[in-house]
């Protein structure tokens, strides 16, 4: 037996043949995902100041939740705040609802999914993408408040994205105002019992978070945050907001 150097695949290998369109497919998914990153930001900036609105796809326009997400936005909307939602049904429909029966800009960012999401016909400005981390992105970019209704594994992902890019100061410091008391309280509970008290969260983490049943209350919180600093970012913050 002799020994040698490694078999090299001839160039009509199928093998390699896979592996170079492989390469090729992932480096045009690269130019299509700066590509969207461009069309959105051209397409919505000028839509600031603006508040997200999260919360459950599956709820119904009868619902307690739907309405109240419909009168928060519809008073942000009068107050002067572009309503953000993510274009699809339930509270997000809720909010961009009552942000188009009002003054300001009604906004969703919709997503490509197999299921549960459909845009509504509430929107002044419709954005469609095909990829959850650039949209999640652009919600952040753009929004100087979330408002969280209730709502299930989407609402609870966006509510920790928020919160881990303000604590680990990658955005600057913004209202994030859950709504309906007594659907959070279970959560709060976890999160001051367990995570700050084993120390997995600093002392002060908690209060990154504030919790408001009334719509004016949740509107007037936001003003209030803002009332000595204004809501454009700083330079700094901007560029720190560059590096998301």
């Amino acid at each position: 037996m002799t020994t040698g150097s490694p078999k090299v695949p001839k160039p009509s290998d199928p093998q390699l043949v896979r592996r170079s369109q492989s390469s090729a497919r992932e480096a045009w998914r690269m130019f299509e995902i700066i590509a969207e990153f461009v069309t959105a930001t051209e397409r919505l900036q000028a839509i600031q100041p603006a508040v997200a609105i999260f919360g459950s796809a599956r709820m119904t326009p009868g619902h307690p939740y739907y309405k109240v997400a419909e009168d928060i936005a519809r008073r942000l909307s009068d107050a002067g705040f572009a309503v953000i939602s993510g274009g699809g049904p339930g509270i997000m429909e809720a909010a961009n609802k009552g942000a188009y029966a009002g003054t300001s800009p009604s906004v969703g960012l919709n997503i490509q999914l197999p299921h549960e999401q459909s845009a509504n016909t509430y929107q002044d400005l419709e954005h469609t993408f095909q990829h959850f981390f650039a949209r999640k992105v652009m919600f952040v970019k753009l929004s100087c408040a979330f408002v969280m209704m209730p709502g299930g594994f989407g609402t609870m992902d966006e509510l920790m994205e928020v919160l881990t890019l303000v604590q680990t100061g990658k955005i600057r410091k913004v209202p994030v105002i859950l709504v309906n008391s007594a659907f959070w309280g279970g959560l709060l509970d976890w999160v001051k019992g367990r995570l700050r008290d084993d120390g997995m969260i600093g002392v002060d983490d908690p209060d990154l978070m504030q919790v408001i049943d009334d719509p004016q209350q949740v509107v007037e919180a936001i003003f209030n945050h803002y009332q000595s600093r204004g809501f454009e970012p700083s330079p700094a913050e901007r560029e720190a907001e560059l590096a998301l």
